[in-house]
């Protein structure tokens, strides 16, 4: 029964992540970078920072918890910043893909490498038991965004030019595809800081933290790193492409407008992490589903953002044959996710 309660939070978060991007389309007169920068400001900063409050017992801090476990707090925002990376790119990949694809081609290899690499850093053999259980978990998921993303190549057969740029305004499918990718293994160093922030959870715990909320402020030092990484790209990009005034030369209305849908967002995003947090404290430690998590969280996060694709008409016109496979390969993600328990 935990474990069924555990995956229901990790889905919800994955609902919101997954729903994340539709409140950006609601952004009005700013460019990409300045939108970018100020949900993330929501996102990476103020949403974590009071997920991370939720952890500090009586009598305690948020800094002593911060402060514990040997420089693991730098740890984790140092594969924050290589994270901060991915979601750069990961942005870019849905403004050249779109949601459904380009979500799908980043989020298969961040689960890929987010679940593989941690495995073999703790020594765990992914021929034989557990390891293996694992490995083929993964695989199945890796095909199932495989041929989510043969059904968007597909889909940019078929397709007009007219009908991809209604779709998606800067459609290109060859720079999506490098982007994504970079997006996805990038993306993965999240997974690995949530390792190396470890010790912040067990002292958490020590001082009498919930189990509930244990997780919480390593998560607000890998955010923390990857906000860096993107504040300074998008500020280099506002001077680069004077869009500094984005910020403050609009009228009021228009400037609540923006701000009230990139904090909408922030706390979309933010909640796939949060439900993550919350969920693993369901599942028992050590488990193969407890190890599979990361990957169940990057299938659901694939399997809602295509069903935004086809809620937002990024699929129109792509042709019966592309929206079939489509939706194979949305059902290879859902049994994927149902593996560990089967063994």
């Amino acid at each position: 029964m935990n474990t069924i309660i555990g995956l229901l939070i990790i889905a919800i978060g994955s609902m919101g992540q997954s729903s994340s991007y539709v409140p950006i389309k609601k952004v009005k007169t700013w460019a990409w970078e300045s939108f970018w920068l100020v949900q993330g400001i929501f996102a990476w900063l103020i949403f974590p920072y009071l997920g991370a409050l939720l952890a500090v017992p009586d009598g305690h801090s948020l800094f002593e918890i911060l402060s514990s476990g040997d420089g693991a707090a730098w740890k984790a925002m140092f594969f924050g910043a290589l994270w901060g990376v991915g979601g750069l790119t990961f942005g870019l990949s849905m403004r050249y893909l779109g949601v459904a694809l380009g979500q799908s081609i980043a989020l298969g290899t961040c689960s890929a490498f987010g679940t593989l690499i941690p495995a073999l850093m703790t020594g765990t053999d992914l021929l034989h038991g557990k390891g293996l259980i694992l490995l083929i978990g993964v695989s199945v998921a890796i095909a199932g965004i495989a041929v989510i993303g043969y059904a968007g190549s597909l889909r940019a057969k078929n397709m007009t030019e007219e009908q991809k740029k209604a779709a998606i305004k800067d459609f290109a499918l060859g720079k999506g595809l490098l982007v994504a990718i970079l997006a996805g293994v990038m993306s993965a160093c999240f997974s690995l800081g949530l390792e190396a922030a470890e010790p912040l959870k067990v002292a958490a715990l020590g001082m009498g933290t919930k189990a509930l909320y244990a997780g919480l402020p390593a998560i607000l030092m890998i955010t923390l790193g990857g906000f860096v990484t993107n504040a300074v790209y998008c500020i280099y990009q506002n001077f680069k492409n004077k869009t500094q005034k984005d910020y403050f030369k609009i009228p009021g209305n228009v400037l609540f407008n923006n701000l009230l849908f990139c904090a909408l967002a922030g706390i979309l995003w933010y909640s796939q992490f949060f439900g993550l947090a919350l969920g693993k404290s369901f599942l028992t430690e050590g488990s193969t589903m407890m190890a599979f998590s990361w990957s169940i969280l990057m299938s659901l996060n694939v399997t809602f953002s295509n069903v935004w694709g086809i809620i937002l008409k990024e699929w129109k016109g792509a042709g019966k044959k592309a929206v079939g496979y489509l939706v194979i390969g949305m059902l290879i993600l859902i049994f994927s996710l149902i593996i560990p328990s089967l063994f």
